[in-house]
């Protein structure tokens, strides 16, 4: 499949210059009509009856296996949630943190993950990476844990700044617990969980999935507890509620997710060509070298969220930009404007956003 071919499997790309993935990514045709054909399914054969639900978990099942084989693991350690927060969520509470105990995070973290820390009953410390340079966030989170640290939740890509955290190394470097908020990595960039303990992973954003869907991944099911079941926690139950947990990292489902959506995901996931990771990284240094020129760019990332200082007001900078059809995110409370280039962004993409913001 050429460049053009893929990009004009996304309608919204003949209308906008579409720079927010960050957010949510655009929708293919594929995509869609996966959506309109599985929901004529669901109607056509009754929501209820042994072949539907059986139709449904084999859904479940794909979608697992194919996540899987994204970020380098296998499907029995992929739990299938509804965001990157709950995948947060179900991690900060079943490592049964609480007084006494601290968790080290970054001065750039999405409220996804950190409101799923302060409830946690952990001191949460934070080590201060925004404003230095990429090279040295190892020696500053480093620098944050002690004998109290009984787990280090950071983003593999900062949604702020697009700078990657180094999180293979803190887990070598400390062997503590190692919570990844993977909204901004998993279909951005290559990701290989490896030795992580927990990696989230955001459906909706770079793998342009429909909303709302996530992942997590959990390298020891055993070793999470549970402590938001849904439906799908358990293989057995008794009337008190006292439960057999599901095989695998499945006892952390989420819960039922529409299979409208699911079936989006899949051709989705089935969509994306196999060169997106080397034509994102390129276009993304494209749009950061162009906007440098009139603009000051914020932290030194090279993921595909480029940020930068906007001229003026940047919600409304935001809004303005949207009015000439081009669509990016103005990040709230600090005058900061952020374009998210994906693999579908062109070099007539990034010429709108730098035209729009001169006129």
């Amino acid at each position: 499949m050429t460049f053009e071919e893929a990009r004009a499997q996304f309608p919204v790309l003949e209308r906008f210059a579409y720079l927010n993935a960050g957010t949510l990514g655009p929708l293919s045709r594929a995509t869609l009509a996966a959506q309109s054909e599985r929901l004529r399914f669901d109607q056509e054969h009754g929501r209820g009856g042994k072949a539907w639900f059986e139709s449904v978990l084999a859904l479940r099942a794909t979608i697992r296996e194919q996540l899987a084989t994204l970020i380098g693991t296998t499907p029995d350690h992929v739990a299938l949630t509804s965001s990157t927060t709950d995948g947060c969520n179900i991690v900060a509470s079943g490592v049964s943190l609480g007084p006494g105990d601290e968790v080290v995070t970054t001065d750039s973290e999405h409220p996804g993950l950190l409101l799923p820390l302060n409830v946690s009953g952990a001191h949460v410390r934070v080590a201060e990476v925004a404003a230095r340079p990429t090279a040295n966030a190892l020696e500053t989170i480093m620098s944050s844990v002690t004998p109290r640290t009984k787990l280090i939740a950071i983003s593999h890509v900062l949604w702020t700044t697009g700078q990657m955290m180094p999180v293979h190394e803190l887990k070598r470097e400390t062997g503590l617990p190692v919570l990844v908020d993977g909204a901004q990595s998993a279909g951005a960039i290559p990701v290989d969980v490896g030795e992580l303990d927990y990696y989230t992973v955001s459906c909706q954003k770079w793998l342009c999935g429909p909303e709302p869907l996530g992942a997590l991944y959990v390298r020891d099911p055993d070793a999470l507890a549970i402590k938001i079941p849904s439906y799908f926690a358990q293989k057995s139950i008794e009337p008190d509620g006292a439960f057999a947990p599901a095989e695998d990292a499945a006892r952390f489902d989420s819960g039922w997710l529409t299979t409208p959506s699911l079936a989006g995901l899949q051709a989705a996931l089935e969509g994306a060509p196999d060169w997106r990771y080397d034509r994102a990284a390129e276009v993304a240094e494209l749009c950061r070298r162009a906007l440098r020129e009139r603009y000051e760019i914020v932290g030194d990332g090279n993921a595909t969220l480029v940020s930068f200082v906007a001229a003026g007001d940047a919600p409304a900078e935001a809004a303005r930009l949207y009015d000439a059809g081009v669509v990016v995110r103005d990040l709230p409370g600090t005058g900061w404007l952020r374009a998210s280039c994906g693999w579908w962004t062109n070099e007539d993409d990034i010429d709108r956003l730098l035209a729009g913001l001169s006129s």
